[in-house]
Parts: C-alpha cells; sequence; structure tokens
C-alpha cells in the first residue's frame, strides 16, 4: 500500500473512532479529541503529500478542534 494511502485511511479510522466515542456520552470524550488530533495530523499529511490545500487547511482547523476539547475536558 502507498505511503499515501495509510496516512488517508488511519487518518479516516480514526476521525470514525472519534466520532463515536463523542456520541456515546461515556466519559470517553477526552480519548475521543485526542483522536480528532491525531486523525486531523495523518489526513493533513496525506493532503500535504497530494497537495490537496482545501483538505490540508480544513486539517488545521479540526487540530484546534482536537486540542480545544481535550483542554476543555480535561
Amino acid at each position: 500500500m502507498k505511503t499515501q494511502k495509510v496516512f488517508e485511511w488511519l487518518g479516516v479510522a480514526t476521525a470514525i473512532i472519534y466520532s463515536l466515542l463523542v456520541a456515546s456520552n461515556t466519559g470517553l470524550e477526552f480519548l475521543g479529541f485526542g483522536l480528532l488530533l491525531t486523525s486531523s495530523a495523518l489526513i493533513g499529511i496525506w493532503a500535504y503529500l497530494g497537495k490537496h490545500k482545501g483538505i490540508l487547511l480544513l486539517q488545521f482547523f479540526y487540530a484546534t478542534a482536537g486540542v480545544i476539547g481535550m483542554i476543555r475536558w480535561q
């Protein structure tokens, strides 16, 4: 599998798990926001390598949301 595909699909998987953890309201929100931060980094790398500038910009905002969520749920 190409390196770019690894970043893409790991980013997607962590984003899916993040959404399920936050939506489940089971006290795992901090972990979920950590996964959002991880996902944004992985997809950000994929976007950078593939020159997807719009998606790269979006990942900066998702990373910011992940950090804010982790601070607020601490």
